[in-house]
């Protein structure tokens, strides 16, 4: 395994110099220009006349390798790829719990949370347990559960809902950004 102190790498290991199993490459230069394809042996001693590495760009027959500094390819891989993963915006599906018979201060700090994760832009499944024989009272679980939504319909939409054995579940999920600037960008010129 890549590490890179402690933290698993991300970029992936591609066989460079010796560790290329071809008889035959084609070979690309510093530059970009091909070369033409060469016996592996000729192309690892133009390597390393330059002081390049022989780095195996793409699988084919014959592999396609280039010449160019490895640790500097691997660093500018290493940042190509952290950039690409900044720019992915991954929405967790975070758990809210609640029971039905939640006291309204406790239920005003569940609704904060909600709102919070919502911000964030995660999803959030509001979990609601039943113990015992709170189970014959289901209005009571979904009328918190409204209760949450309700409080909470400016960031999210109600995305699906289930029922289980013991429990009833609701999931939120946020409305963009986009949107919900849109809508009040609209609002404001309908004002005026």
């Amino acid at each position: 395994m890549n590490t890179v102190r402690g933290r698993k790498s991300i970029v992936r290991d591609v066989p460079t110099n010796r560790r290329i199993r071809a008889r035959e490459v084609r070979l690309i230069g510093e530059d970009g220009k091909q070369l033409g394809v060469l016996p592996l042996p000729k192309a690892l001693q133009a390597a390393q006349e330059r002081g390049l590495d022989l780095v195996q760009v793409a699988t084919g027959n014959p592999p396609v390798c280039r010449l160019l500094d490895y640790g500097k390819y691997k660093y500018e891989q290493t940042k190509k790829e952290r950039k690409a993963k900044r720019g992915q915006r991954v929405g967790l599906l975070r758990e809210v719990r609640l029971r039905p018979k939640i006291e309204e201060h406790d239920l005003q700090a569940k609704i904060k949370t909600t709102r919070k994760l919502l911000e964030q832009g995660n999803k959030v499944k509001l979990l609601l347990r039943f113990r015992g024989r709170e189970i014959i009272y289901p209005e009571l679980g979904w009328k918190v559960l409204r209760e949450v939504a309700e409080a909470s319909k400016d960031l999210a939409v109600v995305s699906s809902t289930a029922t289980e054995q013991r429990s009833i579940s609701l999931v939120l999920a946020p409305v963009s950004l986009k949107k919900s600037k849109e809508t009040e960008t609209d609002a404001k010129t309908e004002n005026t």
